[in-house]
């Protein structure tokens, strides 16, 4: 009876990857094909958890703030909210603070009165009650905001962008601008405000200021809620009925969080696109290494034939290709891994997200890279077995 020779895990993946450095350039590409794949699922997976926590911490700090606009009345003319709106959303129970502001019409801000009227540059100038920033989470980049004692002076606090315009960089030499019929000194510049991007671009100034230098009247024409966590959905109910309580349905109540949250499912639908091309990229990768398989299977009858004369079996010769099918595809999977790795954080960086790469996704991506090639090799495993050693040997 004939003793047949064992081949152990090391003798297969030495044939294995001996076989694949002999056609290093086809293999090479073969790869690089499954690699495309498991790096576009990478990062399809991983930047979207990178953008969680964002997400979470943007939720967390506007979850519980809701917003009151000045609307539009029934026979469709402008319905400002009522002088005491403010006060009176302040007496609802669950509300923890609240704040106004209120946009001067007509009104410019320039540099210096020798600017035409008309070049604004996209400034509005706005009434602001001192607890915004409170309300808000915003903060101050550069001097002081409004307070109880600055708010009845000619003081400005600029928004970002507003200070971009105007070329403001600082409140060193405490710089002035020319609103209205007067100058104002700047007494501060805010840091962006990514939840309310309407006070970037403004010019803040105290109610009592307001109405003295640019002749407010003191309506508001937005109020900023921030209510109990818990009571949220309550406080938005009741809203529009206290800020206006003789016409409620002049009142736009809002809540910021529903728009990011709608962001978010977006660029969840955009994420569930990515990840069914990464899965096509990746079937398209497993097609080449069967491809590769099969042609291998063709250009090594000879050597299959000799192998299987001088004793090898079907299932060592069948185990040698699938080796070499694992082989092409974990080195691809493991090059698609690091490829995501690095795309996400690069994105991260440049989007200034914290970098977060679930291990959950590296290795369902580097397993479905193995898959592939478990599945790719099988026909050619097969193929390559079913050889009778006489008949590969005479097509040598």
């Amino acid at each position: 009876m004939r003793r047949v020779s064992r081949l152990t895990l090391g003798d297969v993946l030495r044939v294995a990857t001996s076989s694949l450095r002999a056609r290093r350039l086809r293999a090479v590409l073969s790869a690089l094909g499954v690699a495309i794949g498991i790096a576009t699922i990478v990062a399809v997976m991983s930047i979207p958890a990178s953008s969680q926590a964002e997400l979470l911490d943007q939720l967390g700090r506007m979850g519980n703030l809701l917003t009151v606009q000045s609307g539009q009345s029934l026979d469709g003319a402008a319905a400002p909210l009522p002088l005491p709106a403010l006060s009176m959303i302040r007496r609802i129970p669950p509300v923890v603070s609240a704040t106004a502001v209120g946009v001067i019409p007509n009104t410019s801000v320039r540099r210096s009165a020798a600017i035409p009227a008309v070049e604004t540059g996209g400034i509005a100038v706005v009434a602001s009650d001192i607890g915004l920033l409170t309300t808000l989470g915003g903060a101050v980049q550069h001097g002081s905001f409004l307070n109880a004692a600055n708010a009845r002076y000619p003081t400005v606090v600029l928004g970002r962008g507003a200070a971009q315009t105007l070329g403001i960089p600082d409140v060193a030499e405490s710089p002035q601008v020319f609103i209205g019929a007067r100058y104002f000194t700047v007494i501060g510049i805010l840091d962006a405000m990514p939840f309310s991007p309407e006070i970037d671009d403004a010019a803040l100034v105290g109610f009592p200021a307001a109405a003295t230098y640019l002749q407010f009247d003191g309506s508001a024409t937005e109020v900023y809620v921030r209510a109990q966590v818990d009571q949220v959905l309550g406080v938005q109910a009741v809203l529009a009925a206290s800020a206006n309580p003789e016409s409620p349905e002049a009142v736009r109540v809002s809540r910021p969080s529903d728009a990011i949250a709608a962001r978010a499912a977006a660029k969840g639908n955009l994420n569930g696109l990515l990840l069914g091309l990464g899965l096509v990229a990746l079937l398209v990768g497993g097609i080449g290494v069967a491809n590769v398989m099969i042609v291998g299977v063709i250009e090594r009858r000879n050597e299959i034939g000799l192998r299987r004369a001088l004793g090898a079996t079907r299932a060592q010769i069948a185990g040698q290709f699938v080796a070499e099918s694992l082989v092409l595809s974990a080195i691809g999977g493991l090059l698609g891994v690091a490829l995501g790795v690095i795309g996400t954080v690069l994105y991260a960086h440049a989007t200034a997200i914290p970098v977060v790469i679930p291990f959950a996704a590296a290795a369902a991506a580097l397993g479905s890279a193995l898959a592939v090639g478990a599945v790719a090799g099988v026909y050619p495993a097969a193929r390559a077995a079913r050889l009778a050693p006489a008949e590969a040997l005479r097509a040598a």
